[in-house]
């Protein structure tokens, strides 16, 4: 694929959130947030084990696929990268073509359908998709039962203190005063809009995300750099009730 056959594809399927070089061509070269994502995957890259040689890698949100390229880089062997918008898919089934990229697959598939994917991952990417969930927590619980087999890659907006609170593992029904504190667990909920965006849902602190973390079965092994998060799967701590069975009345995540 020449370079001019590439400039014309990048301007047909633009916009682009991913700025990719393909070649020499750029996707995003004006993104308002500069070189995105390579500036922001500059300051945490250290986090992930640079040889990645035999690996395979679920990339959950994958846009463009700069992640899903990245992983490839540093020698994965699978890389499957899904996203529900079949936009960003067409993006990045066409940067794979102009990169001559054939180890990486990508489908169109709801964080809540991962299940379907049959099989688990030495490195789950789960980066810049939380929030943007109505229901984060059963999406951790659906991938670690489903998917992560060693590592995942998670990053999540957050507001508020870095501070995490030293909490008891359980509380009497009238002692309430640890709810008030600031670096209480807590998620913000949005009923419209936040940051103009109709699509985030959620904005937690950092106590909250790693709480949420541990209770769906992922310990912390590095971070958050940049409120990114190397995690490993470990047995969940309510693992004995399962997701549905701890929630039952939360419903369908759909």
């Amino acid at each position: 694929m020449n370079r001019a056959q590439i400039e014309q594809d990048v301007t047909r399927l633009g916009p682009w959130f991913h700025n990719l070089d393909l070649n020499g061509v750029e996707t995003a070269p004006g993104h308002f947030l500069g070189d995105y994502p390579a500036d922001k995957f500059a300051r945490f890259a250290s986090l992930v084990p640079e040889d990645l040689a035999g690996k395979s890698v679920l990339d959950i949100g994958c846009n463009a696929g700069f992640y899903s390229f990245e992983m490839r880089r540093r020698g994965a062997a699978r890389v499957v990268g899904i996203d529900a918008d079949e936009r960003y898919l067409e993006q990045a089934r066409f940067a794979a073509c102009a990169l001559g990229e054939r180890e990486v697959e990508f489908r169109r598939l709801s964080t809540y359908d991962v299940a379907v994917l049959g099989e688990r991952f030495d490195l789950v990417i789960f980066m810049g998709v939380f929030y943007h969930l109505r229901h984060p927590l059963l999406a951790l619980d659906l991938i670690r039962e489903h998917v992560a087999g060693d590592m995942m890659l998670f990053q999540s907006l957050t507001r508020g203190p870095q501070a995490v609170a030293d909490l008891a593992p359980d509380y009497a029904f009238e002692d309430d005063a640890h709810f008030a504190r600031p670096d209480h667990p807590r998620m913000g909920f949005v009923e419209r809009e936040w940051a103009h965006d109709w699509t985030n849902w959620w904005v937690p602190n950092r106590a909250g995300v790693e709480a949420m973390l541990r209770a769906s079965g992922f310990a912390v092994e590095t971070g958050p750099v940049d409120e990114v998060y190397l995690c490993r799967a470990v047995p969940a701590p309510y693992a004995e009730y399962g997701p549905h069975a701890v929630y039952p009345s939360r419903g369908d995540a759909r």
